[in-house]
Order: structure tokens, then C-alpha cells, then sequence
């Protein structure tokens, strides 16, 4: 690898601002650093959807993902003396990666600060990418927790911060993807679906897009156990969820930037509808719509979500169908894709925005994507402790296309019953409620754990 020194430089306001030129002037710093990733058509979903869907490849990046366009953006425009003082970053594994090799290629020490969560396969990549030149701190369990650990370290050591996406500069490097998409489909595209994590991304994108080709349809797209995205624009600033989901790890942000919810406020946006944003706001600051009324109209913004059991699913089907490995935030706006309903015909470019999976995370994936799908189903089950119980309940319960998956018990109350834990994929979604009409005329007390509820996330 060949080390690069960027040009001593003064950082001035005109740097600091998120426009069309500093998009542009970030693409010609990042040419030959990056890869101007392929844009490919995907049949399968284009069939599936009967929009002309293409995948903006964003996991063939350098880094197997977009974070290395605004990580290498920031770092180049360091001055010396900046440079000299290190860097400290804050990431849930990406942007981290795009830090390290920025660090490695520059010779510039680095210290990079991840969730506890944070999959080893994106720890070990982080050190690999950094050659030496950087040193990793795990600390809490979110991405926030991270960063307030980063925070803390550049006010105790002086530092430079390189933020994951709060930055002008960061959003300008991942707003070349918008740059590319225009450029190599050769036409403006008619609606454009992007994941949504601290926003930076999509505060690129859109600064772009809107001036280049604003008719353009934007949609945003959140998981559905962190709309960090949704409840800022909805409160009108910046806020902190209380908790979120951190499956999806490159999206699990508890508050986006500020940088990300000003460009979306500025650019009309509208937000889907969801449990969480109903005590954010009395009079939320933005249109809260149902998912069935995003219309796609022409030079919309809108932020919706899709569950992560979803994202499951699409993962799988990616991986089998395309042969892409998409990790959790990767497949979030194809996710997304496969539940709008997109126009007939419309030209649809969907970011696959990074392919940093764990292997040894699959068997959670596989369980997510069946529990979505209908196909997985847990159940308290009161045995009677008599000899030839079980078997009764395989005879005359289970339908012949089912399998117990999981059979543990919990305590044994008394000598006469048993409760336990019974895991159940049905070979049908439609055969559930046969199974409860069965379960229902046998002897057996039955308790079904639903999905999301304290008891389904403490049992299973």
C-alpha cells in the first residue's frame, strides 16, 4: 500500500458546508481511493416488483462498505498539525474500517472506539485494514455508548474527531455515491431507496440529488427498533431514543446529527407512522403518513422502516438468489423495496451499503426470518408428568409437516405437571392456527409467546 500525505490545509467555512461543489470536490480527492462501484440490475426483484430495479453495490467497496468515502473525505483535509495530534473515531464497524485504512494509507495513529455488540468479523477487520496504525476499544453496547467514550478521549488527549456522520465533510464523501448513481445510469432515476443510520449518507445524497435531478423520489429507510431518523424530524431537532434494537448494528443509532435531520427538514420530509413517534410529539414537526400512502411523488422525501426480521429474510434471499452477503444495514433498503409499492416501470436504484457479515451471526439471522415469515412459533407447555405425554403431543398436536426445534424445560412446578419451553416450525405459515385448534382440544395448557413481548425476548 502506498502511504499518501494530503497537502497541509487550512479548514475554512466554505469547507465545512454540505453542497453540490463539495460533493463534487470530494469525488475528484477520492478518485483512485475509492471504487466507483457497480450499478447492477437485479431481475428477481425487478419481476418481483415490477419496477426496473437496480443495486447500487456498495458492499464491492474497498472497505465492503460506503464508510470509507467519508472517512478518507475528512481525514485528507486534516491539516498537519491535526494529523500530528491522531484521530479518534466512534463507529459500530464501518466507518471504523474506512478510519483504519485512511490511517494505515496516511500513517496517521488512530484510536477507534465500537460497541461491546460490535460482530468480531468487523473487529478483526478494523485491525487488519489499520496495519498497526490503530488501536480498538470496545466499550457499551450501542453505538452512542461509543462515541461518548470517543468524545472523551479527544477532550482529555486532543485528538482529532472523525465523526461517523454529523460532519459536512463525512456527508460530502458518501454523497459521491449520489454523484456515481446519475452518472452510470445515464439518466435521472425516478426513485431512490437508501438505508438510514446517523443520516450522513442520506444528507449527501440528497444535497445531491436535489440539485442535480430534483424530481427524483427519495426514500429513507430505517430499522424498525431504531427510527432515530423519524423521531428527530418529528420532534423537530435531534433526539435520543431510549433504547433500540443494535441487531442492526451499522443503522442501531439512538440520535442522528443534527447535519442529517436539517437537510431532510429542508428538504419537505415526511415520516411513516410508528409506535415510538406517537409520545415523541403532540403537533409532530413533519407529515406522519401511513407506509400505504407513500406515493412516490415527484421530489419527495420520505423516512420509513422495515422490521428486522424482514431484513432477515432479504439477507437470505440475497445471499441465495443474487449471491450478494449483505450484513443486517446492508439489506435494508432492498428490504424496504420488496414491502412499497413502487411504480410500474419506474427506474429504482437501491443501495446495498455494505456487505460486513458475520458468518456465526446466521443462525440468529435464519431464526429472525423465520419468526417473520410465520414459520417459527414458541410455546409454554404444561406437561403432565406421566409416562408417553410427549409422545401424545407429537401424535396428536404437531401437524406432519412440523418440527419441534427446540424443547427445554423451564421448572417442574409440582409432581404432576412440567412446564416447557417448546420451539415449533410449522412446514406452512397458514398452519398455525390448525396447530391451536389442537392444541386447544388436547389436555395440555398452552401459553403462545408472542413476538416482542418481555417474556418472547427473555425465553428465547
Amino acid at each position: 500500500m502506498e502511504s499518501v500525505t494530503p497537502q497541509p490545509k487550512t479548514v475554512t467555512d466554505s469547507d465545512l458546508t454540505l453542497t453540490r461543489a463539495s460533493i463534487e470536490d470530494a469525488a475528484r480527492r477520492l478518485d483512485g481511493i475509492v471504487r466507483r462501484t457497480p450499478l447492477e440490475d437485479c431481475p428477481r426483484l425487478s419481476e418481483q416488483t415490477g419496477a426496473t430495479i437496480r443495486l447500487k453495490r456498495e458492499d464491492l467497496q474497498t472497505v465492503r462498505s460506503y464508510k470509507i468515502r467519508g472517512a478518507y473525505n475528512i481525514m485528507a483535509q486534516l491539516t498537519e498539525q491535526e494529523l500530528a495530534a491522531g484521530v479518534v473515531a466512534a463507529s459500530a464497524g464501518n466507518h471504523a474500517q474506512g478510519v483504519a485504512y485512511a490511517c494505515a494509507t496516511m500513517r496517521v495513529n488512530g484510536r477507534i472506539y465500537v460497541p461491546t455488540t460490535t460482530p468480531k468479523q468487523k473487529r478483526d477487520r478494523i485491525l487488519w485494514h489499520g496495519k498497526g496504525f490503530v488501536e480498538l476499544i470496545a466499550v457499551g453496547d450501542t453505538y452512542d455508548a461509543a462515541a461518548s467514550a470517543a468524545q472523551s478521549d479527544v477532550m482529555r488527549t486532543g485528538a482529532t474527531w472523525i465523526h461517523a456522520f454529523d460532519d459536512p465533510r463525512t456527508a460530502a464523501g458518501q454523497g459521491t455515491i449520489g454523484k456515481e448513481i446519475v452518472e452510470q445510469l445515464g439518466t435521472d432515476p425516478d426513485v431512490v431507496i437508501l438505508p438510514v443510520g446517523g443520516a450522513g449518507c442520506m444528507a449527501g445524497i440528497v444535497t445531491y440529488l436535489r440539485e442535480v435531478c430534483p424530481d427524483v423520489a427519495i426514500v429513507g429507510v430505517e430499522p424498525r427498533g431504531a427510527v432515530s431518523l423519524a423521531a428527530a424530524l418529528v420532534h423537530g431537532e435531534p433526539y435520543t431514543l431510549p433504547t433500540v434494537d443494535s441487531f442492526v448494528d451499522g443503522a442501531a443509532v439512538k440520535r442522528v446529527g443534527g447535519l442529517g435531520c436539517g437537510v431532510m427538514s429542508a428538504a419537505g420530509a415526511r415520516v411513516v407512522a410508528h409506535p415510538v413517534l406517537d409520545s415523541i410529539a403532540e403537533t409532530p414537526a413533519v407529515p406522519v403518513i401511513a407506509s400505504s400512502e407513500i406515493d412516490f411523488e415527484p421530489g419527495s422525501v420520505t423516512i420509513t422502516n422495515v422490521s428486522e426480521g424482514a431484513i432477515c429474510s432479504t439477507m437470505l434471499e440475497l445471499y441465495q438468489n443474487e449471491g450478494i452477503i449483505a450484513e443486517p444495514a446492508g439489506a435494508l433498503a432492498v428490504a424496504a423495496a420488496q414491502e412499497l409499492r413502487l411504480p410500474a416501470g419506474a427506474n429504482v436504484v437501491v443501495l446495498v451499503s455494505g456487505g460486513n457479515n458475520d458468518v456465526s451471526r446466521y443462525g440468529e439471522i435464519v431464526e429472525r426470518s423465520l419468526v417473520h415469515r410465520g414459520l417459527k412459533h414458541y410455546f409454554l407447555v404444561n406437561f403432565p408428568q406421566e409416562p408417553g405425554a410427549l409422545r401424545r403431543f407429537l401424535d396428536e398436536v404437531l401437524g406432519p409437516d412440523d418440527d419441534i426445534t427446540l424443547f427445554e424445560y423451564v421448572k417442574r412446578n409440582n409432581r404432576e405437571t412440567g412446564a416447557a419451553l417448546v420451539g415449533v416450525e410449522l412446514g406452512d405459515r397458514q398452519g398455525l392456527e390448525g396447530l391451536q385448534d389442537r392444541m386447544a382440544r388436547s389436555r395440555l395448557d398452552v401459553e403462545r409467546l408472542e413476538p416482542d413481548t418481555p417474556a418472547y425476548r427473555y425465553l428465547t
